[in-house]
């Protein structure tokens, strides 16, 4: 392994509802990359008509999701009042804060004619000091988000800073996340040392760093400091991501990051008894599951 490479993170594979999602994170190897927390990549995968992704209104606190699609549509809705369509190289930016609950389905139209599904979404922590920030919601369409061209290589800045470039997304510590395509042929791409933490997920197609190859659907997690060159011979599509490292440890209890345990108690007493919030026009919800203390498999 070269020595830009701190650690490759294979993903657990699960099925939610027909859809295969690959979680990278949080992993042994690497419980956090910069503030992303959370890294999952659902599909590929093809919905028939009349079939789609429903998950019920659920609750988060303490973390930023991101959704982020290649393909498909999802329809979400939240308990701010939010009511938004995203489509591929869209960005839907939720901040849970103190508490939020939100859905996600597939819109009518597309559920009735049938659609492929293939995104990424991950959850973002708050630092300490804004953990229990005011919820809003941010979509950002692509053509609001800064693209970059060279030699073959199209990036698209979702969150933060990359590449000279600032995407208009509202973060709340220094944060790196962009969407990378290569077409056949294109030239190296250099990956600075602006954020301390970074790392690449390779989605599809092939990528050497540095000219070592990254396993399909893995991730690399980079040694600090140190100029990475990112290729590929055939075509691929890559995911970049990183920031500063977050302030302190922080605790997953099913849908709530916090850094300390104590305050999800509250939250899950709240959504047991329905009083954080409901997604206007809904009246599903997921319960809150049988707790263990640590990583209960959360809703996206």
């Amino acid at each position: 392994m070269t020595s830009t490479i701190r650690a490759l993170l294979k993903p657990h594979e699960h099925d939610v509802g027909g859809l295969t999602v690959r979680r990278v994170l949080p992993a042994l190897a690497a419980r956090t990359v910069g503030p992303f927390i959370f890294f999952n990549h659902i599909g590929p995968a093809t919905l028939m008509p009349g079939k789609g992704l429903d998950v019920r209104p659920h609750p988060h606190i303490g973390l930023v999701t991101v959704t982020y699609l290649f393909d498909g549509a999802i329809m979400h809705r939240d308990s701010v009042g939010s009511v938004q369509k995203i489509v591929p190289g869209d960005v839907n930016w939720m901040t849970s804060g103190r508490g939020i609950v939100h859905s996600e389905r597939t819109p009518d139209e597309e559920r009735a004619s049938g659609q492929s599904m293939h995104g990424i979404q991950t959850w973002v922590a708050l630092p300490v000091a804004r953990e229990e920030v005011e919820p809003s919601f941010e979509h950002h369409a692509a053509s609001a988000l800064p693209q970059i061209e060279r030699d073959g290589v199209t990036l698209r800045v979702i969150a933060g800073t990359a590449f000279g470039e600032k995407a208009p997304t509202r973060t709340f510590s220094p944060t790196l996340y962009v969407a990378g395509k290569f077409a056949r042929g294109s030239g190296a791409l250099t990956l600075d040392t602006e954020h301390e933490e970074r790392g690449v997920y390779l989605v599809d197609g092939d990528l050497s760093i540095d000219g070592e190859a990254l396993p399909g659907q893995q991730m690399a997690v980079l040694t600090p400091g140190a100029p990475v060159k990112l290729a590929s011979a055939n075509g691929t599509r890559v995911m970049i991501l990183g920031g500063a490292p977050l302030d302190g440890t922080r605790f997953i209890e099913w849908n709530f990051v916090s850094s300390s345990r104590e305050k999800i108690d509250a939250p899950k007493i709240a959504w047991s008894e329905q009083r954080m919030g409901h997604v206007p026009g809904e009246t599903e919800f997921i319960p809150l599951p049988p707790q263990r203390r640590e990583n209960k498999a959360p809703e996206a």
